[in-house]
C-alpha cells in the first residue's frame, strides 16, 4: 500500500482508527473500507508500546488499498497523556510512513509544545489574537518543521498540517492563518476552529467558500469544534474542506463529534458529491 493522500478530486471521507493491537487496528479499516471509507486516519500513540515498531505497522498497512494518514497526538486509547518528546512523537510517524502509510499529520505546535495549549509568541498578526493554540510563529521552530516536511517528501510522502486553535475565528483571520501556513509548503493544510454561536457558525460557512477561492497548490481542510461545529463537518466539505472525518457509532474511544461514518455518506450521497 502506498496511495497518495493528497490527490482525490473529492473530499475524502476519513475513517479514524483508535486501537490498542494491530489487529483490532486493521479490523477497524476493513470495517471503514465495508463503509465507503476514502482514507484512513491511525492514532499510532493508541497502540499498546509493544506494537510501535515497523513491522508491527506493516501488518495494519499491508493489502490496504486507501490511503493512511499516520497522526500521533501523543496520548494512549483511554486518551491520557504518554508524555514523549517532539523528536519521538515525530519518529513514531516516520515509522509508520516506512511501514507503508501515504503521509504524517504534523501538528501546528511541532517543535514547540509551550505553543500546544496557548499563544507565545510576539502578537502581531490578525490570529495571533484572543490566544488561539498550536500557532506557531517563531522562525526557529517554522525552519525545523519545514525541514521535516523536506523529509517526508524526499521519501516521496505527504504531510498533513493541522492546526486546532480552539477559538473562534473571523473570515480574514482565518485565511490569514492558511496563507500564512501554506509557506512551510505542506500537501494539505488542516483547521479547526470554534463555533460558540450562530453567528460564528454562518461566518465558517462563508470563510469555507472563500478558503476554496484562494487556489492555493495545497488541499484545505477546515470545520469547527463544539456542538454548533459539528454542522460544519457536513456543510464544509460540500463547499471544498478536504476532509470529513469519520468513526463507527460503537467505538467507545471515539471524538463524540465526529460524525458516524455511515451516517455521513448517506447525507453526502443525498447531496450528489458521491458516486
Amino acid at each position: 500500500m502506498d496511495r497518495k493522500f493528497a490527490t482525490s478530486d473529492k473530499p475524502l471521507i476519513v475513517g479514524v482508527v483508535r486501537e490498542r493491537t494491530p489487529a483490532q487496528a486493521r479490523k477497524r479499516i476493513v470495517e471503514y473500507e465495508k463503509s465507503g471509507a476514502t482514507a484512513i486516519d491511525i492514532h499510532l500513540s493508541c497502540l499498546d508500546d509493544e506494537y510501535k515498531t515497523v513491522a508491527h505497522l506493516q501488518t495494519v498497512t499491508d493489502g490496504v488499498d486507501l490511503p493512511i494518514l499516520a497522526l500521533n497526538y501523543n496520548q494512549r486509547h483511554d486518551w491520557t497523556e504518554i508524555g514523549d518528546s517532539e523528536d519521538q512523537r515525530v519518529a513514531l510517524m516516520m515509522k509508520g510512513l516506512q511501514a507503508g502509510m501515504s503521509a504524517i499529520d504534523m501538528q501546528g505546535y511541532t517543535f514547540d509544545v509551550s505553543s500546544k495549549r496557548k499563544y507565545v509568541g510576539e502578537d502581531r498578526y490578525s490570529f495571533t489574537k484572543n490566544n488561539p493554540f498550536e500557532i506557531v510563529t517563531d522562525k526557529t521552530v517554522i525552519e525545523k518543521q519545514k525541514e521535516l516536511i523536506h523529509r517526508v517528501h524526499d521519501l516521496g510522502k505527504e504531510v498533513v498540517l493541522s492546526t486546532h486553535p480552539y477559538i473562534p475565528m473571523s473570515c480574514g483571520q482565518i485565511i490569514d492563518l492558511v496563507c500564512f501556513l501554506a509557506e512551510r509548503n505542506p500537501d494539505v493544510i488542516k483547521l479547526v476552529t470554534r463555533c460558540v454561536t450562530e453567528d460564528d457558525l454562518a461566518e465558517a460557512v462563508y470563510t469555507m467558500r472563500l478558503l476554496k477561492k484562494l487556489q492555493l497548490k495545497q488541499k484545505i481542510s477546515f470545520h469547527c469544534c463544539d456542538e454548533l461545529g459539528k454542522t460544519t463537518r457536513l456543510v464544509n466539505p460540500l463547499l471544498g474542506s478536504y476532509m470529513c472525518f469519520c468513526t463507527k457509532a460503537d467505538d467507545e474511544s471515539r471524538n463524540k463529534e465526529q460524525l458516524d461514518i455511515d451516517t455521513a455518506i448517506r447525507f453526502f450521497k443525498e447531496f450528489g458529491w458521491r458516486q
